[in-house]
């Protein structure tokens, strides 16, 4: 697809979104993990993330925006010689369009209970010793929503992918360059659950295919980035609303991170468990 159209009908998608809310959740969160690994790098990297969150919903779709802010060790140092570590900050935000909203028809099947169409971008910015990314990306393509408990969305996305690194170690700034469009198939849920207590899997999976060759001329890979947690609602313990206070497990498991081929770069793949806590107003 041309920038120029994918741009278009991210606008047209945009435009829906900016209607006044049904329902909004925001929530900010903390968590943290010895096992965070970068390529190239092939250090266990310790990281606390914060992040913030908003999810919400108006009569013909859902948004969703979130923004990690990372901190590493030294082992992912900020600068070539730094003792201190490095500094991220990731932005990603989707718009849902439900087609049987918008045109009044049952597009439910089996299991699936609507049809959507989900646009939107992913922007990043971190400051390091080698490769210091700055990331931009357009994503749009279809999304079938499943008729769950909670909900499990998973959609089909072309993405446009570009970045302008540059090199601490050379001071070497690169152009701005664009990958090969490529595609994503990526599901995204969050389903409670009671074990005794109340309880709630969440996360999300990205299947994502190669994109040509990298700025450099390498050879890129299929990457896969599967994110899960078990959350458990402390909220009725401490006399608090519903999903108020959550504290849970999480895992990681990031292959190729990306588009890296572990087998050029070491630390391309990361398995990685943390401890989260969040809290939703």
């Amino acid at each position: 697809m041309k920038t120029s159209a994918c741009l278009a009908l991210l606008a047209a998608l945009c435009t829906s979104a900016a209607h006044a809310a049904d329902w909004s959740d925001t929530s900010l969160s903390w968590r943290y993990g010895t096992k965070f690994s970068e390529p190239y790098n092939g250090e266990d990297i310790t990281k606390h993330v914060i992040n913030f969150s908003n999810v919400s919903g108006y009569k013909y779709g859902k948004n969703f925006f979130s923004v990690d802010f990372l901190f590493s060790d030294s082992h992912d140092p900020s600068a070539v010689g730094a003792s201190s570590g490095a500094h991220e900050a990731y932005a990603v935000y989707r718009h849902t369009l439900d087609l049987g909203k918008v045109t009044g028809a049952n597009l439910a099947f089996g299991p699936v209970r609507g049809v959507g169409v989900t646009g939107g971008f992913d922007v990043n910015s971190k400051t390091d010793a080698g490769y210091n990314s700055k990331k931009r990306m357009l994503v749009l393509g279809p999304t079938l929503m499943f008729d769950v408990p909670g909900f499990l969305d998973v959609s089909l996305l072309a993405l446009r992918e570009s970045n302008a690194p540059f090199n601490g170690f050379t001071s070497t700034s690169t152009p701005r360059y664009t990958y090969k469009t490529h595609a994503m198939l990526t599901a995204a849920w969050g389903i409670p659950f009671t074990l005794g207590v109340p309880l709630s899997f969440e996360g999300f999976a990205n299947y994502i295919g190669t994109k040509g060759c990298n700025e450099f001329g390498g050879p890129t890979a299929v990457e896969i980035n599967v994110d899960m947690q078990v959350m458990y609602d402390l909220s009725p313990a401490i006399g608090a609303a519903k999903n108020t206070l959550k504290l849970g497990l999480e895992y990681q498991y990031w292959k190729n991170k990306f588009g890296n081929p572990e087998s050029v770069a070491p630390g391309a793949t990361a398995k990685t468990p943390m401890v989260r806590a969040e809290y939703h107003f």
